[in-house]
């Protein structure tokens, strides 16, 4: 890989972000020791803003330091996943009590819309994956709570570290689908306690699917 440019953000951000990237897609596995002298290499840096991306990473969870023995990508256990997926629950459901009182019409509609970019995709599981996302976020963006955004978005950092086990299991991907279109269902129906059910269910499942 050709040496790092430095843009607007700063490198060792640039450099969170690529690793980041590395770790979601695999290539850079659960439980494996982070070679700095490689990558600093390979992208063409020093140690110094490769080690500020590893502060950055070790924040969101992503990568655990040990003493004397460096980096290692972050081993998620039963507990963390359990723990994790419990407090998404609480805090996607209150989202979607939300939306469901207060979003627009065309709010609703743009959820539609990526719902039925959902059911399209249920043969593409990475596809999948990734609409599933934007669905998630856009219903936090909706319900506008900027201090729920954040701490969604560390925790789904979290997941994500064994999110795509999950759905690759037989049948998540369909069971999934279904808990969406029941979300769905309630947001259009404007059911406030049924959108924070049909999360609360999305994510028991979720977790179900995990361990």
């Amino acid at each position: 890989m050709s040496a790092l440019t430095l843009t607007p953000r700063a490198l060792y951000e640039e450099v969170a972000e690529l690793l980041r990237q590395r770790i979601f897609n695999r290539e850079l596995v659960p439980g494996a020791w982070i070679d700095e002298l490689k990558l600093a290499e390979e992208y063409g840096i020093s140690r110094t803003p490769l080690r500020e991306a590893l502060k950055v990473l070790a924040t969101e969870g992503l990568v655990t330091m040990k003493v004397r023995r460096g980096a290692y990508v972050t081993e998620v256990s039963e507990r963390d996943l359990a723990d994790v997926y419990h407090l998404l629950s609480l805090l996607e459901s209150d989202a979607a009590g939300v939306v469901a009182t207060c979003a627009t019409d065309a709010q609703l509609q743009e959820l539609q819309s990526l719902h039925a970019e959902l059911e399209a995709a249920v043969n593409d599981s990475e596809l999948f994956f990734a609409i599933n996302e934007r669905f998630h976020m856009r219903l936090l963006e909706i319900a506008d709570n900027r201090w729920r955004d954040q701490m969604v978005a560390d925790l789904r950092k979290v997941m994500k570290l064994n999110r795509h086990n999950s759905l690759l299991k037989s049948g998540r991907v369909a069971e999934s689908l279904q808990e969406h279109a029941a979300v769905m269902a309630a947001l259009l129906a404007r059911n406030a306690s049924g959108a924070v059910q049909g999360m609360q269910a999305h994510f028991k499942s979720g977790l179900e699917a995990a361990i």
